[in-house]
C-alpha cells in the first residue's frame, strides 16, 4: 500500500505542449504530487506520461512570485474594490511600484484567461440592463448647455 494522496491533482494538466497528456484535465490525467520547492514550499507536480515536473503555480499570476500569496490577493482585491494604486499601497503597506506590477501581472492573466474562454461564443440574447444603468447615470451628468449646443449643431440653428 502506497503513501496516501496529499494533493488533489484532478484540476491540473501537463503544461508541456509536446506531451500527449497536454491540456487533459481530470482525474485520469496522470498528474501526481512531486514534492515542493522554495521558502514558501510551493507544490511541484509531475506528469506520469512525459515524466516532467512543473510548478502548481504555472499558468497563474502567482508563478514566480516571491511575495506572500495572501498579500497578493489582498492587494488585487483592494484594487478591484476601486481603491487606487497609492491608496492600496498605503493600506497594505506595499510599495506603489509593487502594487502596479501586481496589477499588471493580474490583468495579463485575466486577459489570457478571457481570450481562452471567449472563443466561438454564440449568443441568442444579451441583457444590457446594467450597461443601460451606467449610460443613464452618465447622461444625468451632462450639462444642459451641452444638450442645447448639440441640438443646435444638428438642426443648423444658432
Amino acid at each position: 500500500m502506497g503513501r496516501k494522496k496529499q494533493i488533489d491533482t484532478s484540476m491540473y494538466f501537463c503544461p508541456h505542449e509536446d506531451c500527449s497528456n497536454y491540456g487533459k484535465v481530470g482525474t485520469d490525467t496522470q498528474i501526481i504530487g512531486a514534492g515542493t520547492y522554495g521558502k514558501r514550499q510551493t507544490q511541484l507536480l509531475k506528469c506520469n506520461v512525459c515524466g516532467r515536473r512543473f510548478s502548481a503555480r504555472r499558468g497563474t499570476p502567482l508563478f514566480d512570485l516571491k511575495a506572500d500569496e495572501e498579500l497578493f490577493y489582498d492587494v488585487i482585491a483592494c484594487l478591484a474594490e476601486g481603491n487606487g494604486i497609492r491608496a492600496t499601497a498605503r493600506i497594505k503597506k506595499v510599495d506603489k511600484d509593487t502594487v502596479s506590477a501586481w496589477l499588471d501581472r493580474a490583468s495579463q492573466h485575466v486577459e489570457a484567461v478571457s481570450r481562452y474562454l471567449m472563443v466561438n461564443l454564440h449568443f441568442e440574447a444579451v441583457q444590457l440592463d446594467e450597461f443601460w444603468s451606467f449610460v443613464q447615470k452618465k447622461k444625468r451628468n451632462v450639462h444642459p448647455w451641452n444638450d442645447y449646443r448639440s441640438s443646435m449643431a444638428t438642426t443648423g440653428s444658432g
